[in-house]
């Protein structure tokens, strides 16, 4: 199937969780056409709870917000497309024009961190897909929860590839005087056509790097999270992406290599059979020695690094290249737990 134009899925693959599954068939009777553009659709779903918990030791967070579901941004590589068939809907096409806003969130948060138990630690947000994707501009619930956060005095870090986050910047400044906030600024490649075929609606690459800058300018903590490095297609690029984080005034980095789990792993492989075919085999070839010999390592320790001699010398190349710039290899950002207070429950009229 030829790409829908300014999507990076090439196709959806069944709901895994479905009990049945249908395959269409060139049968020799007429067919209708995928179409050319597919709109977003956005439905809402009212939030019953805020936090989302983890206890994963490759994770700096214990807990973040997601404000949706799904991710208009595209990124063929997105690890939380598998996610998207848990509400019975396609991880390829449906997870980048099929958006789920969460409602309610602010109230649902500030129900959490009234309880008595509530121990105060920083919350990302989010974790699964970006919280500044498009749809924000209009739901703006991003905005609510770092308003309600400031309030309280509750540290939060935040990942994104979007220019949108610059709307929020006079909250964020806010939360940076008390220190609590820090964001990282998500770097995949310099390469605008490369960008274009593999984020389709996310910021150009310049884009992100004039948005790091003016965050830091600001005096906000800002880092540059080189993520997915993807080997045999953007790896070459892991110094001069550095060397450009450090010039906009990153100050930390990290690195993850490329994950693809569940239907991930066949989407992406598709999609390098359309736009680098040549490359392809290699690509995966490249992968899956990083992954003990399969497309994707899911343990604790392994899954955002890889293994072998490949994963070992893009490690190698990431500290050296950080020692060389100066740049920190670990967040050395400390945020500030311990002003927290809890925010005023709403009263009852009755």
């Amino acid at each position: 199937m030829d790409p829908i134009k300014g999507r990076g899925a090439t196709f959806s693959p069944a709901n895994r969780f479905a009990p049945t599954r249908s395959e269409a068939e060139h049968d020799g009777w007429w067919q209708e056409a995928m179409p050319e553009r597919i709109a977003t659709v956005t439905a809402t779903e009212s939030a019953k709870s805020a936090l989302s918990w983890n206890r994963s030791p490759d994770l700096p967070f214990d807990r973040s917000i997601n404000p949706y579901r799904g991710c208009e941004h595209g990124c063929i590589y997105c690890y939380a497309r598998p996610s998207h068939a848990y509400w019975d809907m396609s991880p390829g096409i449906d997870f980048e024009t099929r958006l789920i806003a969460r409602t309610g969130l602010v109230e649902r948060l500030r129900e959490e961190l009234c309880k008595p138990q509530y121990v105060c630690r920083p919350i990302n947000l989010s974790g699964n897909t970006d919280a500044y994707q498009p749809i924000e501009a209009e739901y703006r619930s991003t905005r609510a929860l770092l308003e309600l956060l400031l309030e309280c005095r509750h540290p939060v870090t935040l990942i994104t590839k979007s220019t949108l986050i610059l709307r929020d910047k006079e909250v964020l400044q806010a939360l940076a005087r008390r220190r609590l906030v820090k964001v990282m600024i998500s770097l995949t490649s310099l390469d605008d056509d490369l960008k274009r075929r593999l984020e389709p609606r996310a910021a150009s690459p310049k884009a992100r790097l004039k948005t790091l800058h003016e965050l830091a300018a600001l005096g906000i903590p800002t880092g540059a999270l080189i993520s997915p490095v993807i080997p045999g297609l953007t790896d070459h690029e892991l110094e001069t992406l550095l060397s450009a984080a450090k010039d906009a005034g990153a100050s930390s980095a990290g690195w993850m290599l490329l994950r693809l789990p569940h239907e991930v792993a066949p989407l992406f492989a598709e999609w390098l059979e359309h736009h680098y075919p040549q490359r392809a085999a290699k690509v995966m070839s490249l992968i899956r020695q990083c992954r003990n010999g399969q497309d994707y390592d899911s343990r604790f320790g392994h899954r955002m690094r890889g293994l072998g001699v490949f994963a070992d010398l893009l490690d190698q190349r990431y500290r050296k290249a950080c020692r060389r710039l100066g740049l920190p290899q670990r967040d050395e950002t400390t945020l500030d737990t311990s002003s927290f207070r809890p925010p005023q429950r709403q009263g009852s009229l009755f």
